[in-house]
């Protein structure tokens, strides 16, 4: 699976390789936006954008980026509320063994 994370264009970088800069989640990196260049490469500037490996892959709306952004957070949460459920897991099996000996 392919996970594309939302960047807004916030400008043209090497126009002649569809270089731009991408911000990220505050984060700013160079994407190739041959993908979603329809027109001039200056009309990509304030548009957002799914990030996937260095590319720009399709353009999303800003509500749909916003909607994104905020379910990934969700997952980050959700992930760390596993790892931390895990981590208690082990330390009850290793309490057990303890008890056992």
């Amino acid at each position: 699976m392919c996970l594309g994370i939302p960047g807004q264009i916030v400008e043209i970088t090497n126009p002649e390789a569809m270089m731009a800069m991408a911000e990220v989640s505050g984060v700013r990196r160079e994407v190739n936006v041959a993908c979603i260049a329809d027109g001039p490469l200056q009309g990509l500037i304030g548009e957002w954008a799914l990030i996937h490996v260095g590319f720009a892959m399709s353009r999303i709306d800003e509500a749909e980026a916003a909607a994104t952004l905020e379910a990934l957070r969700d997952l980050g949460e959700a992930q760390e509320a596993l790892e931390q459920m895990a981590e208690g897991d082990r330390a009850l099996v290793g309490l057990r063994k303890e008890t056992q000996v």
